[in-house]
């Protein structure tokens, strides 16, 4: 005698093979990548272990990884090191990598810090950095990290392809940058390898490079405060096809070198004479003469370009805020100026005249070049920081 047939249960499989995958298998993300946090994550194994290889950690070492996303890196440096600080931005992340490593004996080496590593007082001390850097941060982590008073051993990190060859560009490089001189001068980088943006999820619209940067200590570290150095370099570079002797010309950098001597004056007991100079007809000649070295280079450029962008990057706060300044007002006041200001302005063009770079580009110049300049105004009481 056959049996019944019973009605199956909505949902049950006939066989092992024909069971329907449930909507949390059909979502292999954890959550939703954030794009404007930068998120992209390695996937590559390979890479993961490269990176960890190429930093020659120690078991003694503290690590500071910056955006750990997911933990792919951070797990294989616990493995290796004494300590590693995962600083993240996106408490979802900061919550997946504790979980990670929870209920393992990595997990006692691991300190989560959720917040924005740029806008922190200082970076948390380390040996060494890792990083699969958030392409918004690129050129701030850099700078960050040079400007410690006790930068790490070496840096792994990796960038957009093109931040990566501003790193190492050399003088007349179109990619040379204030970015270039600042990293080795302070450090040594070195390219290690190349990523292709299929070993990300999601993919980013541009390859990836690895670089090394080994920051300079002890002994080895230039004897001149960071941001001195930078400082002069941001004003070279804001514009780094034209020659210095325009760089140098605009009110907003003049009014910035006049604000830092008279400081210079206060703290060694100079004298300053801030009486008026010139009456407001003459200064009007006196600003047509300045503007001839601005537009020097209007009619043909540089390397053929007629028009020149301001590279953001590069832009010091001071021009940043007379641009946004200008914007607001039609017609901008004139004020007459002081003695001070045009004994400044005379320290400036001796120094150009003086060192021979008045008529160089930036992006011509090397390290020897901004060292020799910097001396130079020093010398006459300018500074930049």
């Amino acid at each position: 005698m056959g049996k019944a047939k019973t009605p199956k249960r909505a949902g049950t499989a006939s066989g092992p093979y024909d069971r329907k995958p449930s909507s949390k298998a059909t979502n292999t993300n954890i959550f939703k990548f954030d794009k404007d946090f930068g998120q992209h994550i390695l996937k590559n194994p390979g890479i993961s272990d490269a990176i960890v290889e190429k930093a020659y950690l120690k078991p003694t070492d503290v690590v500071l990884e910056v955006g750990p996303g997911t933990g792919n890196i951070t797990v294989r440096a616990l493995e290796k090191a004494k300590k590693v600080i995962a600083v993240e931005l996106d408490p979802r992340m900061g919550a997946e990598v504790t979980k990670r490593v929870q209920g393992t004996p990595l997990a006692k080496k691991l300190e989560v810090i959720l917040g924005d590593v740029i806008k922190m007082p200082e970076m948390p001390p380390c040996d060494a950095l890792i990083s699969n850097t958030p392409y918004q941060i690129s050129s701030p982590l850099i700078f960050k990290m040079l400007a410690m008073p006790n930068p790490p051993r070496i840096a792994v990190l990796m960038f957009q392809r093109e931040f990566a060859k501003r790193l190492v560009a050399q003088p007349g490089d179109p990619l040379y940058s204030r970015l270039s001189v600042n990293v080795n001068f302070w450090a040594t980088c070195r390219h290690i390898m190349k990523v292709g943006k299929q070993n990300f999820k999601p993919p980013p619209k541009v390859e990836s490079d690895v670089v090394r940067i080994e920051p300079l200590t002890g002994s080895a570290r230039p004897n001149i405060a960071f941001e001195e150095f930078d400082g002069l370099l941001r004003i070279v570079f804001n514009r780094k096809n034209k020659t210095l002797n325009a760089a140098f010309a605009p009110k907003e950098v003049l009014a910035m070198c006049e604000r830092n001597y008279k400081v210079y004056c206060s703290l060694n007991n100079i004298p300053v004479d801030e009486s008026l100079a010139i009456s407001d007809d003459k200064m009007e000649t006196d600003d047509v003469y300045m503007d001839v070295d601005n537009n020097e280079e209007e009619s043909g450029g540089f390397d053929g370009d007629k028009t020149e962008e301001y590279d953001d990057e590069d832009m010091p706060e001071f021009f940043k805020e007379a641009t946004d300044d200008a914007k607001d007002a039609k017609t901008p006041a004139r004020n007459p100026k002081s003695k001070v200001a045009l004994i400044v302005k005379a320290k400036i063009n001796k120094v150009l005249t003086a060192t021979a770079l008045g008529e160089k580009r930036a992006r011509q110049c090397d390290q020897n070049d901004f060292l020799k300049l910097l001396l130079a105004f020093h010398e006459e009481g300018i500074h930049f920081s």
